[in-house]
């Protein structure tokens, strides 16, 4: 019996198409000397900063969590710890983020990880149609409905985001 071949592309992708999902990438010529990898993506790819979401490890009372915020603003570590019920959040070590997601630093996808880590959207994310994110290299975003990216990475949405 022949065996079935993946479906090509990075986890993230053989996540969503495992999964059935409707979902559209776009893809950019990375630049490596940007200070701001989803600044980049949002600036290359003509979507509003609010809409490019990144992708951030923090541990939370020693937890990794995943913390998924749109990159005109930045992370609250005191609203990620208690969006989890936690009392202290950090970021994580890069290093460690990177060996447990399986994905390199400004690649970070919040879906098709190595790990399947506890994961919190900020609630703006549900006000728009379409939300982008990393699909898992550099120069490569995923653009889903944000309930699409909630269910496949059972996620909580909260308010985790500053302006």
């Amino acid at each position: 019996m022949a065996k079935k071949k993946a479906p090509a592309g990075t986890p993230a992708i053989v996540a969503l198409t495992a999964a059935g999902a409707e979902f559209t990438t776009h893809a950019y010529a990375h630049d490596p000397a940007h200070p701001s990898y989803g600044e980049e993506a949002s600036e290359a790819l003509g979507i509003p900063s609010d809409r490019v979401f990144k992708t951030l490890v923090a541990e939370v009372d020693g937890v990794l969590t995943v913390a998924v915020v749109p990159v005109s603003g930045s992370l609250d570590l005191k609203a990620l710890a208690s969006a989890v019920g936690g009392k202290r959040a950090v970021m994580a070590d890069p290093a460690l983020a990177e060996r447990t997601t399986g994905y390199v630093l400004g690649g970070i996808s919040p879906l098709g990880q190595r790990k399947r880590l506890r994961t919190v959207i900020d609630a703006s994310a549900s006000g728009h149609p379409t939300v982008c994110c990393s699909a898992g290299r550099r120069g490569l975003e995923v653009e889903l409905s944000p309930s699409t990216l909630t269910a496949l990475t059972g996620a909580t949405l909260a308010p985790i985001a500053r302006p």
